[in-house]
């Protein structure tokens, strides 16, 4: 027979461990502790204060919380924060170079690529991690490589053609050889 859990007195909270972090977030070394469910997200968000990663599906579906981790973009609401210690995370806030916006930055501007901003600090991240790996080589490798970041305002064209200018890709003219019935919406 078991016996029964000792109530705690009145005024006294049974606290959730915390652990112990260190992270290099934006270039800078960050010590922090926090619960063992804590997300990157989470962290990044309200211990932090870099509100720029934002909080979308929490499903991992959107990609607006793409962060980079040594470099891979990831999206920081389906990883712990526990699991990121040692490394080092970029966040848009740590992409420009003080005064001067990072390249991809400025492309964004430059193309319009962005209408209501939620979805652009995690196109961006994403986009610089694409940039790293190497592995676009055409404005449709560029779409599929980014498909993880979702654009609810259709900025996709301005985006495509952002990233392909930093990139130096070309962007050929999209096929219109669908044909199209008045009063239809093509699929």
């Amino acid at each position: 027979m078991s016996t029964p859990a000792t109530p705690m007195p009145p005024g006294v909270v049974d606290a959730a461990p915390r652990y112990p972090l260190t992270l290099r977030v934006n270039g800078q070394e960050t010590h922090v502790q926090v619960e063992a469910w804590v997300t990157l997200l989470d962290l990044l968000r309200e211990q932090l204060q870099l509100t720029g990663s934002k909080k979308g599906c929490d499903q991992g579906q959107c990609g607006a919380c793409t962060v980079l981790v040594n470099g891979k973009r990831i999206n920081a609401c389906l990883t712990l924060a526990v699991m990121q210690n040692g490394r080092d995370v970029v966040t848009v806030e740590g992409l420009a170079g003080g005064d001067t916006l990072h390249p991809l930055q400025q492309a964004f501007i430059d193309h319009d690529a962005f209408q209501c901003g939620y979805c652009t600090p995690g196109q961006l991240c994403s986009a610089v991690g694409l940039i790293h790996e190497g592995e676009a080589k055409s404005a449709v490798e560029v779409r599929e490589l980014m498909s993880g970041n979702l654009c609810r305002c259709g900025a996709y064209p301005q985006i495509v053609q952002a990233v392909t200018q930093v990139m130096g890709i070309s962007v050929c003219a999209e096929s219109t050889d669908r044909s199209v019935v008045v009063g239809t919406v093509p699929a």
